[in-house]
């Protein structure tokens, strides 16, 4: 089974349901990738890669 939960213009949303307990998704675009914890909030838990501009853009998604 594919992670890819969803695509949005450029940006790739993927969930890994085997990664981490703590509920997490990943965005990706060519080279960049973030990862956003669900809970309790959402939170910016990494970045490789997204300006600050692309970030906010990728958590409106």
């Amino acid at each position: 089974m594919s992670p890819v939960f969803r695509r949005e213009s450029e940006y790739t949303f993927k969930i890994y349901s085997n990664e981490e307990e703590r509920l997490h998704i990943h965005v990706t675009h060519e080279r960049c990738e973030a990862k956003y914890w669900l809970e309790p909030e959402v939170e910016l838990a990494k970045n490789t890669g997204f300006s600050e501009h692309e970030l906010i853009k990728s958590k409106k998604w």
